[in-house]
């Protein structure tokens, strides 16, 4: 029995953990996203894998003030929220995580690690809730039991025998809480070392990069309010309707208020498309609404010479009608490098962006015409562009844009990156990160007592070069799945064998349980979804959106096991193991009461003070943000930075694609749902690939069938994704997309973001080649169109 009363699922019948996806049907692709299906694909999906009981005692407290946060994305609460303040993907989240179903005792003897290295990521998330430490002892293939005070004494071994602190990496998910986060980079700091890698490190650091030199801050500069004000929304490198579903009521509002809204990207989506809001009578059995009034087919990597093609058009419009068009008093108040700027644009060559973007100049003309018709403006963008080599000043531009007409730090506009994580840019703030800036470390210090590392650590991928070349010996993670995350699959796979130990803190199996250390330990820790009790009380735990509003969040499910631990007691734990009374911490008194955790992040984190009370007020509190706030713009010379960047494009060779990595309907980061993709058409499948039908035509490759995928780079190496199947697909020409993370193994270690060291995998040059169907496909697969 679950600890709140309900007996244990059995497991479902799942299809054959089978690579060559033998079912596989493929249909046109949607043209509208949520409706009626979000309730049929969603609410029998939750009864079927929670029950009655745990389906409403998790979906109508999920997201709600006095509930708990969604474990998904990290897209803001409404003020006023709804009785079912979720979305479809927000329900499979949960009822991933709280499935009853728990991984027997006998599993561990039945499936060695070997084994497990030969199952798919689906096929591990299927398997149950981990509900007791497990070891896997140097020499052995086997995890078997472990009790928590002889797991934390192996750790503590392996750590205080390095040479260096610095031989060990401690990586951190945006599932991970504040309380969790400030307490991991405490101990990671006292035990010497910032090697504190993030997820952030693979999606938004591009961002963060480009805003704080820019305006100073490296987060979301409007609130949820801004988008039912602004008069222009510019939608670039993303897809609301599936990696971030409750934006579409945003969008929705914002349209209702007479918004103009522009999609941009090398996918047409359907979420940008048309919105049936299954929340409206309208949206289950009307016609929906339509949201992007503009779609720019922009070819991948083609964003940065747009911005600059615009910028430009702005300039020439004010050129023409002077005093008209700029925002003269904000940029001489509070900006910096307008003149650079305009001899800088004056050489753009038209023929470049036109090659760059794919577009014709009347697109660009017309999205300019609506910029220059708005007086508020929001861009929104994720990771379509931060995982690009010119993504940091690709960024820069869109803040060019904006500053040009005064569109940072007024109601209805501002930059809107959108976080993927639930409290990823919440870890941020606590100090999750391998390089945090000496005002925090100074704070650490004043706060604990002692000198924290001043020298940078590894990021993600820095920690797999260093595993990979033997500077690393420990790796630690509290959620995520780097292995499968990270680029280059095939020697992050091999650089995690060469660990003396791996730790995972995780709630279910995944691929990074299977590549392991030559030791392993897999921790199981409390979902967001359940009630963590300590010798106190019941605790509460504390996130980020966002736009900067953090909030509390309480479970409301009993724990899957007794002998399941939260987050902030396996740091606690760990940390008395590691460091006994080094530092006079005590690591056992924020274990029994969260509000100790909290005091000492209202005195070292910008912005927290005063915790405890803030975050007890209904709703929370938002963190300052000078450039929203008051225009204020922290950066080195106190203004807004408009600056000059060099446009660089991709020389795609003839004969050769670029290929972008995108998720899946059915699908949040590396969690696999199901095999479905409903708004692209494929079901019961992910190994395909999606290519224009020119491009087929011109490369001489049938609709429907098999390729095998080759990357090109110039260090010799053929990565390659084997017999993937081709779907005729209105992708911008010359692009392909494939699913991630499995074309992870097609982007170099190497291939980085440059000031970001972002794995670039929204720009690969591949060539593809005729492959024979797998086996079971050539007697199995349907294609109804």
């Amino acid at each position: 029995m679950s600890q709140d009363g309900e007996a244990a699922m059995t497991k479902t019948e799942l299809p054959a953990d089978d690579a060559s996806d033998p079912q596989l049907e493929i249909s046109k692709p949607k043209t509208w996203a949520a409706g009626l299906p979000s309730l049929t694909e969603s609410i029998p999906r939750s009864l079927r894998e929670m029950g009655p009981e745990r389906s409403v005692k998790t979906l109508l407290a999920m997201n709600q003030k006095d509930g708990f946060d969604c474990m998904s994305c990290a897209w803001p609460d409404p003020p006023h929220r709804k009785v079912a303040e979720f979305c479809e993907n927000g329900a499979k989240a949960v009822g991933w995580e709280a499935n009853p179903l728990t991984i027997p005792q006998t599993f561990w003897a039945e499936h060695s690690v070997t084994d497990l290295q030969g199952r798919t990521e689906y096929w591990l998330g299927q398997q149950g809730r981990l509900v007791r430490p497990v070891y896997k002892p140097a020499g052995q293939d086997h995890y078997q039991p472990i009790s928590w005070e002889n797991a934390f004494g192996i750790i503590a071994r392996e750590l205080n025998a390095l040479d260096s602190p610095d031989e060990a990496t401690f990586y951190t998910s945006g599932r991970t809480s504040n309380e969790a986060a400030f307490e991991y980079q405490l101990f990671a700091r006292a035990y010497g070392t910032n090697n504190l890698p993030d997820c952030s490190n693979m999606c938004h650091e591009s961002t963060g990069k480009a805003m704080t030199e820019t305006i100073g801050v490296g987060k979301c500069a409007i609130s949820y309010e801004d988008f039912a004000k602004a008069d222009l929304i510019m939608i670039m490198g993303q897809n609301p309707g599936t990696c971030h579903p409750r934006m579409l009521t945003a969008l929705e509002e914002a349209k209702r208020a007479g918004a103009s809204i522009v999609a941009i990207n090398p996918l047409p989506e359907a979420g940008l498309i048309n919105f049936k809001n299954p929340q409206r009578p309208r949206g289950l059995v009307g016609p929906g609404t339509d949201l992007a009034d503009q779609f720019l087919q922009i070819r991948l990597a083609g964003d940065m010479a747009l911005m600059q093609a615009l910028c430009k058009r702005v300039l020439a419009a004010e050129e023409a009608a002077p005093g008209a068009v700029l925002d003269h008093a904000f940029l001489a108040e509070h900006c910096q490098g307008l003149e650079e700027l305009k001899a800088h644009l004056a050489g753009l060559d038209e023929a470049e962006v036109l090659a760059a973007t794919g577009l014709r100049s009347g697109e660009i003309d017309e999205l300019a015409a609506r910029y220059l018709k708005a007086d508020k403006v929001i861009v929104t963008w994720a990771m379509g562009l931060t995982q690009h080599k010119k993504a940091v000043p690709t960024i820069k531009e869109i803040i060019n844009l904006l500053l040009l007409r005064g569109n940072i730090g007024k109601p209805g506009a501002g930059p809107s990156p959108i976080r993927g994580h639930s409290n990823v840019q919440g870890d941020r703030t606590m100090g999750i990160w391998e390089q945090m800036p000496p005002a925090f470390l100074d704070g650490i210090q004043q706060e604990f007592g002692f000198d924290p590392p001043r020298h940078h650590g590894f990021d993600a991928v820095q920690s797999i070069q260093a595993m990979r070349d033997g500077k690393l010996k420990v790796f630690m993670a509290v959620g995520g799945n780097l292995v499968n995350a990270v680029s280059d699959t095939a020697v992050a796979e091999a650089a995690m064998t060469k660990m003396t130990l791996s730790v995972q803190v995780s709630t279910k199996l995944n691929r990074s349980h299977a590549f392991t250390g030559e030791q392993a330990l897999i921790l199981p820790t409390l979902g967001r979804s359940e009630i963590d009790l300590q010798s106190s009380g019941p605790q509460f735990v504390t996130v980020e959106d966002t736009v900067c509003a953090v909030h509390a969040s309480a479970g409301r499910l009993g724990p899957i096991s007794d002998m399941v631990l939260s987050e902030v007691a396996i740091i606690s734990r760990l940390a008395r193991a590691v460091l006994g009374d080094k530092h006079g911490i005590n690591w056992a008194g924020f274990e029994a009461d969260y509000d100790t955790l909290r005091e000492h992040i209202s005195h070292v984190c910008k912005g927290c003070e005063d915790y405890n009370r803030k975050v007890r007020q209904e709703g929370g509190f938002v963190l300052p943000h000078p450039p929203r706030d008051s225009r204020t713009f922290p950066t080195a010379t106190g203004k807004a930075m408009l600056t000059v960047n060099e446009l660089e494009t991709i020389q795609v060779p003839a004969g050769r694609l670029l290929l972008q990595s995108v998720r899946s309907h059915d699908q949040f980061n590396t969690t696999i749902y199901s095999l479905n993709d409903r708004y692209r058409g494929v079901k019961k499948g992910r190994h395909v690939l999606f290519v224009n039908p020119e491009d087929l035509q011109e490369l001489g490759i049938a609709d429907g069938s098999f390729v095998d995928v080759h990357s090109e780079y110039d260090d010799g190496e053929d990565r390659v994704l084997r017999q993937f199947r081709v779907i005729s697909y209105p992708t911008a020409k010359g692009c392909v997309s494939a699913y991630f993370p499995e074309a992870n193994v097609l982007v170099s270690l190497e291939a980085t973001a440059e000031g970001s060291n972002t794995p670039i995998s929204k720009s690969v040059v591949v060539r593809l080649e005729p492959a024979p169907a797998p086996a079971p496909a050539r007697e199995a697969a349907t294609a109804v169109r």
